[in-house]
């Protein structure tokens, strides 16, 4: 299709599955799985025992106290839905490294989609590009296979709507939800759109990093050509895009989890520590 280009990972559809497989076990290790998650793990009462009834759910003591079997009940937990939102801007795939900031992220989203659908939590994604992409969160392993193969392709030519499509999603959350935003975060108005979803929602950014950005900032002018569209401008390189000291200050004022990702060194241990110590997967509702 004119316009698009595959993603730089190099992978056959039959080893992304795989990739990606494993990128949900590592994120998935370690967490306890309860026998009782989806019938509930906050204990209620006990009930006579009913035909159909499983073995495990026997209260062995008050049956042996009444003589008469009787089962436990759970409270069932309230998941909170996910949203992974997926920065799919040109600005992610330009790479001076053989691995993109957009072949990163789309790993790691699919990687935290499944990790998510381990805890039964239902996800959702939103790109956060100029083309309309948007799916509704899900328990359905399939449908999540299927929008990680479409956004393999991407347009060179997207331009940035990370605040903008950030600000259409807020009125259609109706209770709360964990929002993931996986971008290099040069949208200046992805900042005040996030911090207004981070009061009644979880919030956390993986920021990725290409180690060529590094080099601009506090480099003064710059003549520099927009990845989106090719147009030329002069720009102060601290303007450009938000300093990531004063992205990461600002988002830890608003209560929002933020890690760097560079995309030259390795990610999965620090990505995985970051989710697990802040109890971010699989948390219930408040």
């Amino acid at each position: 299709m004119e316009g698009y280009l595959e993603t730089c990972d190099h992978l056959n559809p039959r080893q992304f599955v795989v990739a990606i497989k494993r990128l949900a076990d590592n994120f998935s290790y370690g967490s306890d799985k309860s026998p009782f998650l989806g019938s509930g793990v906050e204990y209620v009462q006990s009930r006579p025992y009913q035909w159909g009834d499983p073995v495990r759910a026997i209260d062995w003591k008050v049956t042996a106290r009444t003589g008469k079997f009787y089962v436990k009940e759970y409270e069932a937990p309230k998941r909170m839905p996910c949203y992974l939102l997926l920065d799919t801007s040109a600005s992610m795939a330009i790479s001076s490294v053989p691995r993109s900031k957009y072949s990163i992220g789309l790993h790691l989203a699919g990687g935290l989609a499944f990790a998510c659908l381990e805890r039964i939590s239902p996800v959702g994604v939103v790109g956060l590009g100029s083309r309309d992409f948007r799916i509704q969160p899900s328990l359905s392993g399939p449908q999540i296979w299927q929008w990680l193969h479409r956004l393999r392709r991407f347009r060179y030519d997207e331009t940035t709507a990370v605040g903008k499509r950030l600000a259409e999603l807020a009125p259609s959350l109706t209770s709360r939800a964990l929002l993931v935003l996986l971008s290099d975060m040069h949208d200046p108005q992805a900042l005040p759109a996030l911090k207004l979803l981070s009061q009644k929602n979880d919030c956390a950014v993986l920021q990725l990093e290409d180690p060529a950005e590094k080099g601009l900032r506090g480099a003064g002018f710059l003549r520099a050509r927009e990845a989106e569209t090719g147009r030329e401008f002069v720009t102060r390189a601290s303007r450009h895009w938000l300093d990531p000291e004063v992205l990461a200050e600002e988002l830890n004022r608003s209560g929002i989890d933020h890690l760097r990702i560079a995309t030259d060194q390795p990610f999965l241990h620090n990505v995985r520590n970051f989710f697990k110590s802040r109890g971010l997967l699989g948390r219930g509702a408040r």
